[in-house]
């Protein structure tokens, strides 16, 4: 597929040339490990720029009506379901998602960032009486906003949606792993008739671009989605100017398996979810905790269950797992696996290497370790790849104890045939989510982490929160 305007950067209104001279950002194909295009190198000129344009749009966009601004995100989502299936693909291809889960997951949990924005914003209260007192929620200002490669589409939207909703306007850095979805949906937010100044994009580097956008005095907020260090490093370097900095960062999410869960039912379930998208989600279940009489059987049920997995090509209907979305994170993978195998964890399916059969692409074999100590490296390090960690523990004291003995604590999974059990548990777990016997997702349940995996929160209400200053105005009202 063709994606227009990869050689340029998106500013006040119109795609225009890098100011810089940086050379351009090649992007691999991770099935075939060959060029597929490129994307233009943005530089610290280019974020000056941007945020110039993005401060001057401010000034008259914050001061629209929450019905523009909702009638703003109806136009977007009219195009974003139009031009569905072109960003299923375009995902596919520069991250390797399977197709079917680019259709089923990526692009509908995108779409429904936007669906959850408008209807947040349809009956938020921005002004609220407290006596005479006025409680005015008012939007932060400009808005530098840094997305990850693995959901490309799902987390730009999870920032731009309520950004747009509380009138900021934006600076957007997505990752230069996987541009091509972003291109696409920054020319739906232009066709959509989206202001010049109110919505801006720079493909580019951490380094260059991402820097910048964090130290600008100009910039009012950062909202990152990336690693635990990604995020050090940005809030090291807002700090001097005091912006607001929501992060939501790395993860090594805990599944406890209860001893009255229906383990034949609850099993398969956690393996999918520890898989999905290829594992390459930061609040993936991968430590499956398990009663230690029972951890032979839930070997059997994990081993089925990883064996129905079929690893391919992500543009073939079938394939549940494509490649890993870049060299350096199958590298990662590649060594985390065998860090397991040194530490002495029981290999119970896949391995090192590529899967049989296959010689070249960022592919690798869905891996489910047993007898994992909790202490051991893939126990507490975020692998992001498709590999499972059984970790038996004696009770429920030990799993809770187990469970919360990590830097993280971003998602958890509580599975129990007792209901009552299952909210006590829960509340036990220091995690920003627990999902409690695999629940349908919600994309209006507050999302972030605890400890190490991040601050602030986002989706529904408390994703658009995020985006506003609370102003007190005493006597505002008669007494």
């Amino acid at each position: 597929m063709t994606v227009p305007h990869c050689d340029q950067i998106y500013i006040d209104g119109c795609w225009q040339a890098s100011a810089g001279c940086l050379p351009s950002i090649t992007v691999i194909n991770p099935v075939t490990e060959e060029v597929i295009g490129s994307v233009v190198a943005g530089s610290a000129t280019d974020v000056r720029r941007a945020v110039a344009a993005a401060r001057q749009a401010f000034a008259s966009f914050s001061l629209t009506s929450p019905a523009d601004r909702g009638a703003l995100l109806q136009s977007i989502l009219k195009l974003m379901e139009e031009r569905f299936e072109e960003l299923a693909q375009a995902i596919s291809l520069e991250m390797g998602s399977a197709i079917a889960f680019s259709r089923a997951s990526q692009v509908p949990f995108g779409i429904a960032h936007v669906r959850a924005a408008i209807e947040v914003l349809s009956d938020y209260a921005f002004i609220r009486q407290q006596g005479t007192t006025a409680i005015a929620k008012e939007a932060i200002g400009v808005c530098g906003l840094i997305t990850p490669w693995n959901w490309p589409l799902y987390q730009i939207t999870a920032k731009v949606a309520p950004a747009i909703a509380a009138g900021c306007t934006i600076v957007l850095k997505p990752s230069e792993f996987s541009p091509f979805s972003a291109h696409l949906f920054a020319q739906i937010m232009h066709d959509a008739g989206t202001p010049p100044g109110v919505f801006n994009m720079l493909s580019g580097t951490g380094a260059e671009v991402g820097a910048a956008i964090a130290a600008h005095p100009d910039i009012d907020m950062i909202s990152i989605t990336g690693s635990t260090r990604a995020g050090v490093l940005v809030a090291q370097a807002a700090a001097p100017t005091v912006k607001r900095v929501t992060q939501e960062l790395g993860g090594k999410s805990p599944n406890i398996l209860l001893d009255d869960a229906d383990f034949a039912q609850v099993v398969p379930l956690g393996v999918a979810a520890a898989f999905r998208n290829v594992g390459q989600s930061c609040s993936a279940p991968t430590r499956m905790l398990v009663p230690s009489g029972r951890l032979a059987e839930v070997e059997t049920l994990a081993i089925a269950a990883a064996a129905s997995m079929t690893v391919g090509d992500p543009l073939l209907e079938d394939t549940v797992l494509g490649p890993l979305a870049n060299r350096s994170q199958f590298d990662k993978v590649q060594a985390m696996i065998g860090a397991g195998i040194m530490e002495g964890a029981k290999l119970l399916c896949g391995g090192p290497g590529r899967p049989e059969g296959v010689s070249r692409g960022y592919f690798a074999r869905p891996t489910i370790f047993s007898e994992v100590r909790p202490d051991i490296r893939i126990a507490q390090e975020e692998i992001f790849g498709p590999v499972l960690c059984l970790i038996p523990y004696q009770d429920e004291d030990d799993a809770i104890r187990i469970a919360n003995d990590t830097v993280y604590g971003l998602g958890s999974h509580v599975q129990s045939g007792d209901l009552d059990r299952a909210r006590r548990v829960a509340a036990r777990i220091r995690a920003g989510q627990v999902h409690i016997n695999h629940p349908a997702w919600d994309g209006f349940a507050a999302f972030g982490g605890y400890k190490q995996s991040g601050n602030g929160r986002e989706y529904g209400i408390f994703g658009l929160e995020e985006y506003l200053e609370t102003k007190a105005i005493l006597g505002y009202f008669p007494a």
